[in-house]
């Protein structure tokens, strides 16, 4: 049994699609079944079910599986403590999160001071990023909402207060604040169902006791921040826009009175995983990073 052998049966076994396996992996698709068929020949059991070009992972798999990312793991923080022998200046930093546009400048920030160290963020939904945690993949998750799971510890590092953005030439535009109640029946720039940031925006229409009436459903910061300006309807902003900085051309950032409208983003890692000195340098930055921003009132990075 190989090392590569357990990698490949990895992303087979998640993906539970050869070629498309194969693509990840950037192998050809009859290396990588010739791999998988070896693996499977080693241990004396089928790993997937076969129905013509469908394959699914079996029971033979799953248990197989579960200890394939243990060991793959295991080497994974060994590789990380040999690296700390030659200091924190160098290795390599995963991060997972939902959303980049608040951590952009603090990753290039971080960039620039540590070269040496392999960054590398990824961008995916909370709950692969909690897979991604869990299996010690990921060294850090990053997001708008509390992880609220066994073993994953919780740094909250920004909170900021959320206002409403309006477009120049409305009716609210010179208003210092308003009640969320007031916007009921107005059209809003929203954030699609599997965007981190909607669950914030529910529970809040939730205590304003209304519902929101969408005039489009977006799924990145630019994109809502555009159409707002474009009059095509109002939204959440953080209010880091606001405070820190002049307002988006065109908008106008109104204080909501009622509810008292907050939110907040943590920093996560799973106390089981060996945590590297880059991965430590990491955490000690973005807390001091923030922190400077707060208090220098310079803008993070984009709204929410």
């Amino acid at each position: 049994m190989e090392l590569l052998q357990l990698q490949y049966f990895r992303t087979v076994a998640r993906l539970e699609h050869m070629t498309q396996a194969a693509q990840a992996l950037r192998i050809a698709q009859p290396a990588l079944s010739k791999t998988i068929a070896r693996l499977e020949e080693d241990l004396g059991v089928p790993l997937f079910d076969r129905q013509g070009r469908q394959i699914r992972l079996n029971a033979f798999g799953r248990a197989f599986l579960a200890r394939t990312e243990t060991a793959l793991s295991a080497l994974e923080e060994g590789r990380r403590e040999l690296t700390d022998l030659a200091g924190i200046t160098r290795g390599r930093l995963h991060i997972a999160t939902p959303t980049l546009n608040r951590l952009s400048a603090a990753l290039t920030a971080y960039r620039e001071l540590y070269p040496e160290v392999s960054l590398r963020v990824t961008q995916v939904p909370t709950e692969e990023m909690v897979r991604l945690l869990e299996s010690g993949e990921a060294d850090f998750g990053f997001s708008s909402l509390p992880f609220n799971r066994p073993g994953i510890r919780e740094l909250p590092v920004l909170r900021e207060e959320v206002c409403l953005a309006v477009p120049a030439g409305h009716r609210w535009a010179d208003r210092p604040g308003i009640a969320l109640a007031e916007t009921a029946g107005e059209p809003f720039i929203g954030y699609t169902e599997d965007n981190p940031f909607r669950q914030r925006d529910d529970a809040l229409f939730r205590q304003a006791g209304m519902v929101p009436k969408y005039a489009c459903e977006v799924s990145e910061p630019a994109a809502k921040t555009s159409l707002i300006r474009a009059g095509l309807g109002i939204g959440f902003a953080g209010a880091c826009n606001r405070d820190r900085t002049d307002p988006p051309p065109s908008l106008s950032m109104l204080r909501i009175s009622d509810p008292v409208c907050q939110g907040s983003f943590q920093l996560a890692w799973h106390e089981r995983h060996y945590m590297s000195k880059a991965a430590e340098a990491f955490r000690d930055f973005l807390v001091k990073f923030i922190a400077d921003e707060t208090d220098s009132k310079r803008p993070l990075a984009g709204a929410g």
